[in-house]
């Protein structure tokens, strides 16, 4: 039977997800995701993707808006390892870790190959001149449409609509938004149908791959301890957000099982 036009455009329901303290957290691994990603990438055009951990779950469960914003994009990924963690212990046996950072990498070592363009939206003008050098240098081919380090204040109306319009004229592919959560999710959500381009919310993956931070070892990140290295690197801003987070979330999730 010959696949019709309207079977190829891409399917919430055919994602499968756990459900984590509210949030649908798609029950994938990077494989899955890239695989999914280059299937129906134009079509996912104005759509936003969450990269969702202990730290945004927990919010979520604080938070009903937050929490429709999180389910509100196309997925939201299990950046977090212990979002994994549950959900394997649930039944989702292939589910796996997909950081934004791993997935930005992924994504840009085929770059070249598919004819991708990328928009930077977030972050300082040092860190965005920072993350072009670094990119050109380590992704041969790869194209930058664009980059945009917007003001610590909400936009007005008329500048909303310029920036707009000016990530839309470089007809990007990946809209990458690193203004931290929950602050991208938010502006992902409010700019839905309105960016073309498929926007996905990374954080911290700016100041990674612009070399402004280091990621925690291998080994650590598979014992899901990526927070306590960050946490090292930036005590000051991380100390009262992981000591209100994962306790929280040790609860509600893992004994709770909510």
């Amino acid at each position: 039977m010959e696949e019709t036009e309207e079977s190829k455009q891409p399917n919430k329901q055919d994602i499968p997800v756990c459900k984590i303290m509210g949030v649908n957290i798609a029950a994938i691994n990077m494989g899955w995701l890239i695989d999914y990603t280059n299937k129906y990438i134009h079509d996912l055009s104005g759509e936003y993707m969450c990269v969702s951990n202990v730290h945004t779950t927990v919010m979520s469960y604080d938070d009903a808006e937050y929490c429709a914003v999180q389910n509100g994009g196309i997925m939201a990924i299990p950046d977090g390892g212990p979002l994994s963690s549950v959900g394997r212990k649930r039944g989702f046996h292939e589910m796996q870790r997909t950081t934004g950072p791993d997935y930005m990498g992924e994504i840009f070592k085929i770059s070249a190959q598919h004819g991708y363009r990328h928009y930077f939206y977030g972050a300082t003008e040092e860190t965005l001149q920072k993350l072009r050098e670094k990119l050109v240098g380590a992704y041969e081919g790869i194209e930058i449409a664009g980059m945009y380090s917007p003001p610590y204040r909400e936009l007005t109306e008329e500048e909303d609509a310029e920036i707009i319009e000016k990530i839309n004229s470089t007809q990007a592919d990946f809209v990458w938004v690193g203004l931290g959560a929950p602050k991208q999710e938010i502006w992902m959500a409010k700019h839905k149908g309105q960016i073309n381009g498929f926007m996905v919310g990374v954080g911290a993956g700016f100041d990674y791959f612009a070399g402004n931070i280091k990621r925690a070892p291998k080994w650590m990140q598979k014992m899901n301890l990526e927070w306590l290295y960050r946490l090292f690197q930036n005590p000051r801003r991380l100390f009262k957000r992981y000591f209100y987070s994962n306790p929280k979330f040790i609860w509600h999730a893992m004994i709770r099982k909510k």
